[in-house]
C-alpha cells in the first residue's frame, strides 16, 4: 500500500520507501515467534509508553475477553520481514452509542485503560496514514475510526490529526476526560505535604498509630525472588471481600477476568513490568496496589483494600508509601488509571492528564456522508443539553465493541 505522496514523511523514516509498509492482520492465538518478538521489541521503542497494547498484556486479552473473536490484531509493517512501526487491535461495531451505524472501533475490554496504540517513536504519521488507507479498503470497515483514549495533544493526537486533515477530513473529538497523574520534581515527603492539608495529615498520623495498636504494620513491595502466585491470590481476594465483590464486578466474579489477569501479572512480572505493594497486618493485607511501570511512565492499574479497617484508611496510607515512585529516575509520571474524582487517588495526586475520544471519517463518499450526518447530529445535540464541545457523550462515544 503507497501512502498519499503529498503526506508528510517522518524523518526517522525518511530514508524508507513507504511504498513498502504494510498492514497484516493476525491470529493472536498463533502468532509467528519472529511477529511475537517484533511486538516486544516494538513496546520498547514506542512514543507513547501503554502496558494495555503489549504482547503480554493485549494477546491474552483478545483471547480470553473476546471469544467471539470481533477484534483484528493489525500491525503496520516494513515489508514482510522489516520491523513492525505499529501495532493496534481493531473491531467492527454495528452500532455507535444508540445509534445503529457500522464503525471501525479500537478494540478494548472494562480493565483496558489507555487506548494508544504501540507506534514506534517517529513513525507516527506513517502509522496512522497506512492504517487509515487499510480500512478504506477493508470489506468489513464503514463509516470512521473511533479511537478511544489518547493523551490529548500527545504524538499520536497530534499525528492522528494530521493524517486526518491530509485525506481532506477532520478528526473529531467526541469525549475528553481527565484523571488523576504523579508527575513532579519534588521529594516523596515534600510532595505529600504539598498535596494533604496538614490537618488531614494530622488525622492519618493519628489513623496509622491505632493501626499500629492493633498488630504488627508492615509495607511490603514485591520483588522477582518472590513467589507471585501468594500476592496475586492476596489480591483478588482482597478485592472480592469489597464492594467490588458485592456488586459482581471484582475480578473472581467472571472466570475469564480472573483468568486473564493471573497470566498478565505473570506476563507483566516476566516482562519487568510489574510493581506490586501492600500494608499488611500481622502478615494479611489491609491495602494493594499493582502497577505497571513502562519507563518512562507508569500505570497503577488495580488497587484494593479492606473494608473493615476503612476507619484506618488503609488505602491512603498505601498510597502515601507508594510516593516513593517519584524516587524512581526511570518513571518520570505515573497514570492512575482511576475515573474521575476517585476520593482515594484525587486527594493524594494533584496533577492530571486529559484522554480524549476521536472519530476520524473513512474515505469512501458514502463514509463521508454519514460521518458528517453524525457529527451534525453530535453538535446538535451538545447544543440542546448546554454541554461544553466533546465533553460528557458517554452514550455517544463508542469505546468497545
Amino acid at each position: 500500500m503507497t501512502v498519499h505522496p503529498a503526506f508528510p514523511v517522518d524523518g526517522a523514516f525518511a530514508a524508507a520507501d513507504p511504498a513498502r509498509l504494510s498492514v497484516r492482520v493476525a491470529d493472536p492465538l498463533a502468532l509467528p515467534d519472529d511477529l511475537a518478538a517484533a511486538w516486544d521489541r516494538l513496546a520498547d521503542a514506542a512514543s507513547e509508553p501503554n502496558p494495555f497494547a503489549e504482547r503480554w498484556c493485549l494477546q491474552p486479552a483478545l483471547h480470553l475477553l473476546d471469544p467471539d473473536r470481533h477484534a483484528r490484531l493489525l500491525f503496520v509493517r516494513d515489508g514482510s520481514d522489516g520491523p513492525v512501526i505499529g501495532a493496534m487491535p481493531l473491531a467492527p461495531a454495528a452500532r455507535y452509542g444508540r445509534v445503529p451505524l457500522r464503525h471501525v472501533t479500537g478494540w478494548t475490554h472494562h480493565n483496558h485503560f489507555h487506548g494508544a496504540p504501540l507506534v514506534r517513536a517517529g513513525f507516527e504519521h506513517l502509522f496512522w496514514a497506512v492504517l487509515l488507507g487499510w480500512c478504506d479498503t477493508a470489506d468489513w470497515a464503514h463509516t470512521l475510526l473511533h479511537v478511544p483514549r489518547l493523551s490529548e495533544d500527545g504524538p499520536l493526537h497530534r499525528a492522528l490529526v494530521d493524517a486526518a486533515r491530509m485525506r481532506g477530513g477532520e478528526a473529531v473529538a467526541v469525549r475528553r476526560e481527565e484523571r488523576a497523574l504523579l508527575e513532579s520534581e519534588l521529594s516523596p515527603a515534600a510532595y505529600w505535604d504539598a498535596a494533604v492539608r496538614a490537618k488531614k495529615r494530622k488525622e492519618l498520623r493519628r489513623q496509622a498509630s491505632r493501626l499500629a495498636e492493633q498488630g504488627s504494620i508492615a509495607f511490603r513491595r514485591w520483588s522477582a525472588d518472590d513467589a507471585l502466585a501468594p500476592w496475586t491470590d492476596a489480591f483478588l481476594e482482597l478485592e472480592a471481600r469489597g464492594w467490588k465483590g458485592r456488586a459482581g464486578s471484582a475480578l473472581v466474579s467472571q472466570d475469564d477476568t480472573q483468568a486473564w489477569f493471573r497470566t498478565v501479572l505473570a506476563g507483566a512480572a516476566q516482562a519487568g513490568r510489574l510493581d506490586m505493594r501492600a500494608l499488611e497486618l500481622d502478615g494479611r493485607p489491609l491495602a494493594m496496589l499493582t502497577h505497571f511501570l513502562c519507563p518512562p511512565g507508569g500505570f497503577s492499574f488495580k488497587t484494593a483494600f479492606d473494608e473493615d479497617y476503612a476507619r484506618f484508611s488503609p488505602g491512603v496510607l498505601l498510597q502515601q508509601a507508594n510516593l516513593d515512585l517519584l524516587d524512581d529516575a526511570r518513571i518520570a509520571w505515573v497514570d492512575s488509571c482511576a475515573a474521575p474524582g476517585h476520593p482515594m487517588i484525587d486527594s493524594v495526586w494533584r496533577e492530571r492528564r486529559r484522554l480524549v475520544w476521536l472519530n476520524v471519517p473513512l474515505a469512501g463518499a458514502g463514509d463521508r456522508l454519514r460521518f458528517a450526518a453524525l457529527t451534525r447530529a453530535q453538535k446538535l445535540w451538545r447544543r440542546w443539553k448546554g454541554a461544553a464541545p466533546a465533553a460528557n457523550e458517554t452514550q455517544q462515544a463508542q469505546e468497545q465493541p
